[in-house]
């Protein structure tokens, strides 16, 4: 380990690291090949082969051609998902109405009513306590 310089060290760094980077393109353009609905079967297998037989240059002609929809397939596909994390959250919590959105609105109505001054603390507590029961 003494012959070999902290620089040298750097490169192989670097030489490792875009490596990786190269892998993880490649495998997110496969991917999107794939996941493409305005493609048809030729038309994948034909990126596909020129992906895999002439990687760099395949991989490059795929982001200068393909790149911009790439992108927002990947926005809609994080949009789909974060509705669909909404609409769990939702459904667990209980606020689509009924069940125990009722008890979350009723709960919210309560608290208005004793920050309002319009019932006691005992009154609030009662009436959440049998709400909860």
């Amino acid at each position: 380990m003494d012959d070999y310089p902290l620089l040298n060290l750097f490169w192989t760094m670097l030489e490792l690291f875009l490596f990786i980077l190269w892998f993880f393109l490649l495998f997110k353009i496969i991917s999107d090949i794939f996941r493409s609905h305005d493609m048809g079967g030729w038309g994948k297998a034909g990126w596909l082969i020129f992906v895999i037989l002439l990687p760099f240059l395949g991989v490059f002609v795929y982001l200068i051609v393909r790149g911009r929809s790439m992108g927002e397939r990947d926005m809609a596909q994080a949009k789909q998902a974060d509705a669909a994390f909404k609409a769990y959250v939702k459904e667990a919590a209980g606020t689509e109405g009924g069940g125990a959105g009722g008890h979350v609105d009723e709960l919210a109505k309560l608290a208005d009513l004793k920050n309002s001054g319009a019932i006691s603390e005992e009154e609030f507590r009662k009436a959440k306590e049998k709400l909860l029961a």
